[in-house]
C-alpha cells in the first residue's frame, strides 16, 4: 500500500508499489516479483505497460476504447492488440469488494485521519478487522 495525496493518479504509483512487493515463499526469500499483475484500464497507459514488461511481469489489463481507436486508425503501422486473458481478468472482483468493504469503514472513506501514518494504521486495522471477520 502506497499513501499519495488525493489529487495523485493511480497509475503514477504502479512502480513504488512493485518495489515494495513481497511474494511469499515455502522456504527462502520473498520474490519481488508476483507471477502476474490484473489492473483496470487505469493502468492501461504504455508507460505501465513498458514498465511491467522491464520487470519481467505477465499483465492482464484491458484497452482502453480510445486506444483501440487509435490503434485502428493507424492501420497496419498500429500493431497488435495487447494480450488480455478475460479468465484471470475475472478474479479481480475480489479485489474490487474488497475495497468496497474497507469504504464501509467511515474514518477512511472520508480520510477523516489527517496525518498519513494515521490513516495507513486505520487501514491496517480495518484489513485486520475484515479478516479476522470483524
Amino acid at each position: 500500500m502506497v499513501l499519495t495525496a488525493g489529487q495523485v493518479h493511480e497509475s503514477t504509483q504502479l512502480e513504488p508499489v512493485l518495489d515494495a512487493i513481497r511474494v511469499p515463499r515455502r522456504r527462502g526469500r520473498p520474490r519481488k516479483r508476483p507471477g502476474r499483475l490484473v489492473a483496470d484500464k487505469g493502468y492501461s497507459y504504455r508507460k505501465c505497460r513498458r514498465a511491467l514488461r522491464r520487470r519481467g511481469i505477465r499483465h492482464v489489463i484491458p484497452e482502453r476504447r480510445d486506444q483501440r481507436a487509435q490503434r485502428a486508425a493507424q492501420g497496419a503501422r498500429g500493431g497488435r492488440p495487447p494480450g488480455f486473458d478475460r479468465a484471470a481478468y475475472r478474479g479481480r472482483n475480489a479485489i474490487e469488494r474488497c475495497i468496497n468493504r474497507l469504504k464501509q469503514f467511515r474514518g477512511l472513506a472520508t480520510r477523516y485521519e489527517k496525518r498519513a501514518a494515521t490513516y495507513r494504521a486505520m487501514v491496517v486495522i480495518a484489513s485486520l478487522m475484515i479478516r479476522l471477520g470483524q
